[in-house]
């Protein structure tokens, strides 16, 4: 016989409602305590399932097939002809350095370029290790130790005193910079008149202070720059102009471009940029330039057959043809004769004086003469006798009143390249002779006015790069290396 106790109503009621209440508390400490444990564990496992996307920047082609990226407030084009690659073979990746910026590479692979830096050229030596302080060092970690010297502000203002620059010097041409950034033009060039050469002007100067396309202030500035000079030779199978090709000047335009694309390339290269078609235009452009050369050795207006050689034009091409050798895209034999016909027009034409003109009559414009010296400098011929005449020249005639046509700035962008590569005494009283006036003639908003110079620059876009030129050549070259 079995006993049960009988629970009255009320208490079968409160033992209900007790176990509703516990098995409702059972459910939410069960989903708290799940909770728990995903956030414990995700506090160590998060970290290495996140990765870090990049930020990237367009480069859009104007075709029917186009990949679209997210643009960082910017969106350049680069024009194609109508026979070449169709643009959806390039892509878009991130530079092996630490960058926020990413620009397009297409299939094929261009080769390493074979630098020849440290001889006295466009490049110095004694570079730093890249500081990303935002004044050229940004993202620069993975770049040669031979390519360094414009990257570290602390290496290159190093350079800039023990060349006889001053912190002024430096300040001179961060405004410039600034200056350049605020009157670039929608489409990446610069001013109305001339923009290709004008455009290769500005990107020498960013490129001299290390403004590459990964540069924090001034990355989307020269990327713009690039390819807007790639759009002109796209356009005109490498020529590198907006002037039609029966204009006498568009060689003028030409070189410029070339110089400051072929500097684009190198440093592009050796920072894993690659733009579409700036290996393309660069080697166009280049193969332009020696085709162009005149039989005596020269390059007259629009590249004209036949003989002689306007020097205002050559020194241009000279220039140009150093920076395409550092590109590597070319075999290094196939400048041989090329400067060597070059430099034996040079000396052909300098005057007994050690003077360089216009073209064979040494009077005419003889303050072209640091072009000269920069030829021979450039191409190894630095302690030769051309050079060290030339250079006896500047010192004995170089002036610099500013206002006057003593400080014709066209003349000394070559003088001021020509003397730091000669080094020695003649070096430190030329820098002592420009240096503070050019200084002091900067505008407050960072440009050079030098109107009503007969020769001079025919801008003051024209005259405000050669200006900064000027103060970047303390570390843009190496000291005493023509000097004995």
């Amino acid at each position: 016989m079995s006993i049960h106790a009988q629970l009255s109503p009320e208490a079968l009621a409160r033992l209900q409602q007790q176990r509703r209440n516990s098995t409702i508390s059972s459910f939410v400490v069960s989903i708290l305590s799940v909770v728990l444990v995903a956030l414990i564990l995700g506090i160590f496992l998060l970290p290495n399932i996140v990765k870090e996307t990049p930020v990237i920047v367009t480069y859009a082609s104007n075709v029917s097939e186009e990949t679209e990226v997210q643009v960082k407030k910017v969106s350049t084009n680069t024009l194609r002809k109508p026979s070449s690659p169709s643009s959806s073979m390039a892509k878009v990746i991130a530079a092996n350095t630490q960058s926020p910026t990413a620009v397009p590479v297409p299939d094929h692979v261009t080769n390493a370029p074979s630098l020849d830096f440290g001889d006295g050229d466009d490049f110095g030596s004694g570079w730093g290790d890249g500081d990303g302080d935002g004044g050229g060092g940004g993202g620069f970690g993975g770049i040669p130790a031979t390519m360094k010297a414009r990257c570290s502000k602390a290496d290159r203002m190093a350079r800039l005193l023990a060349e006889g620059g001053t912190p002024e010097c430096e300040d001179a041409v961060i405004k410039c910079l600034n200056w350049l950034q605020k009157t670039q033009n929608p489409d990446g060039s610069w001013t109305g008149d001339h923009p290709v050469a004008m455009t290769g002007l500005a990107l020498l100067v960013y490129l001299g202070h290390c403004e590459t396309p990964q540069s924090p202030e001034y990355g989307e500035t020269v990327l713009k720059a690039i390819t807007y000079l790639i759009d002109v030779g796209m356009k005109n199978d490498g020529r590198l102009s907006n002037k039609d090709a029966t204009s006498i000047q568009w060689v003028y335009d030409h070189g410029i471009a070339t110089y400051a694309l072929a500097e684009s390339y190198t440093f592009c290269n050796q920072l894993k940029i690659t733009i579409p078609n700036l290996d393309t235009v660069t080697k166009q452009a280049g193969d332009m330039i020696m085709q162009g050369q005149t039989d005596d050795g020269g390059w007259v207006y629009k590249f004209a057959s036949g003989g002689g050689g306007d020097n205002s034009v050559g020194f241009w091409q000279i220039q140009a043809l150093k920076a395409c050798k550092h590109t590597g895209l070319w075999p290094t034999s196939k400048f041989s004769k090329t400067i060597r016909d070059a430099l034996g027009w040079l000396e052909k034409v300098q005057g007994k004086d050690g003077s360089i003109g216009y073209r064979n009559n040494s009077a005419q414009s003889p303050g072209l003469t640091g072009g000269g010296v920069l030829a021979f400098q450039m191409w190894d011929k630095g302690s030769s006798s051309e050079a060290r005449k030339g250079v006896k020249w500047i010192k004995e005639n170089a002036e610099f009143d500013w206002g006057m046509e003593s400080s014709n700035l066209y003349y000394h962008y070559y003088h001021a390249q020509a003397m730091i590569n000669h080094g020695s005494s003649e070096w430190d009283n030329y820098n002592k002779l420009f240096r503070d006036k050019l200084v002091k003639a900067q505008s407050p908003d960072g440009s050079w006015n030098q109107g009503g110079i007969k020769h001079g620059p025919v801008n003051l876009h024209m005259s405000t790069c050669l200006a900064a030129l000027m103060l970047e050549v303390y570390y843009r070259f190496l000291p005493g290396t023509g000097g004995k």
